[in-house]
């Protein structure tokens, strides 16, 4: 196994324990179940998958970003996106801070949109591997807005 496939299994380690530690303290619950909630919102069961598979795909991007030239000004971002990528679901639904939750959420859409700008030319496919995040991260914070608006 060489250096990349070792950093992918232990960067999307720490990012599957992060998205999975932040969901089993913070479940959605009756709070959210009240909600109201725009016509586009997913259907519960769609959350699981899709997070898990970004997980997989921004813990591969990680590992390329450490091992690029751009590391010291990636990885740190990265580290950040994933602390606050938990905390979003801390915030929005253990806390029931949904405003509070769309000013995180979009301020790692930014973040992100930032990652694959600075990753681009270093190191491509981290950058290429953060673009289905960024879309997904850009729909939530929609979502999240709508939901701030329609409660």
């Amino acid at each position: 196994m060489n250096e990349v496939t070792k950093s992918a299994l232990v960067f999307t380690a720490a990012m599957l324990a992060i998205g999975f530690a932040a969901a089993w303290f913070s479940p959605p619950g009756e709070w959210y179940a009240g909600l109201e909630k725009p016509s586009f919102n997913p259907p519960n069961w769609v959350f699981a998958p899709v997070w898990t598979l970004l997980y997989v795909l921004i813990g591969i991007s990680g590992a390329l970003a450490y091992h690029s030239q751009a590391r010291e000004r990636l990885v740190p971002l990265w580290v950040v996106l994933a602390l606050l990528n938990g905390g979003w679901s801390i915030l929005f639904f253990r806390m029931q801070q949904p405003g509070s939750a769309l000013i995180l959420v979009a301020s790692m859409l930014v973040m992100i949109l930032v990652y694959i700008a600075r990753a681009w030319w270093p190191a491509r496919a981290a950058a290429l591997l953060f673009m289905p995040y960024g879309a997904w991260v850009a729909f939530a914070t929609l979502l999240n807005g709508a939901i701030v608006m329609l409660n």
